[in-house]
């Protein structure tokens, strides 16, 4: 059976197990689960929902932007956005990499229960702060922090709430549990020629 996982990844965590390149904090010190992958990045400077898991076939079904399974993000970005800059979020923007498919983006107040992060961001006492909520159906690179900078408000703090149907719930930073996937459907038995299930005798075959 699958073994899938939910992280709630820290600030600062490398989306993945090894750092062969410097001595940064990745998710072997988090995560002593063996076998399991990331299905999908989140950089290191987000944080929130990492799903993982040692299912290849579920890794593409996450990750590939074809399946255009959704993914909400919560970013605090500099100043207030406007209607204006919600609707050019809504309809998608353009990017140097192409634009962007159609988005759900709304105002939302500060989550309730938010943990502080480590380190805090960057205040500037002249320039409010807003939380905007971001539904993406695709994943580029940077995506959700090269959209808000595209309608003229930075990201600031971007956190992942949900993959799908799996949500942080009340994880904190650096916490996991492991969700239990039902088996896979067995395929009805085929009937004999190989010409579709078999029908139970008696059963009617209309629409």
């Amino acid at each position: 059976m699958p073994r899938l996982i939910l992280l709630n990844k820290p600030y600062g965590v490398l989306p993945q197990f090894t750092d062969k390149a410097e001595d940064r904090a990745t998710l072997a010190g988090l995560v002593p689960v063996k076998g399991v992958y990331p299905a999908g990045r989140l950089d290191r400077d987000s944080e929130g929902l990492l799903v993982l898991t040692d299912d290849g076939a579920l890794i593409a079904r996450i990750a590939h932007p074809k399946h255009k399974m959704p993914k909400v993000y919560w970013a605090q970005v500099e100043g207030v956005p406007d209607a204006e800059a919600l609707e050019r979020l809504r309809r998608g923007v353009e990017l140097n990499d192409g634009p962007t498919l159609p988005a759900g983006a709304r105002l939302i107040d500060e989550p309730a229960g938010l943990w502080p992060r480590d380190p805090p961001i960057r205040h500037r006492a002249s320039i409010p702060t807003a939380w905007i909520e971001l539904t993406l159906r695709e994943g580029r690179n940077r995506q959700v922090r090269r959209m808000t900078a595209a309608v003229g408000f930075p990201t600031l703090r971007l956190i992942r709430w949900s993959v799908g149907d799996w949500t942080l719930g009340d994880l904190g930073p650096g916490e996991w549990r492991e969700v239990h996937l039902p088996p896979p459907l067995t395929p009805p038995p085929l009937r004999r020629g190989g010409r579709g299930p078999a029908r139970k005798r008696g059963e009617g075959g209309g629409a």
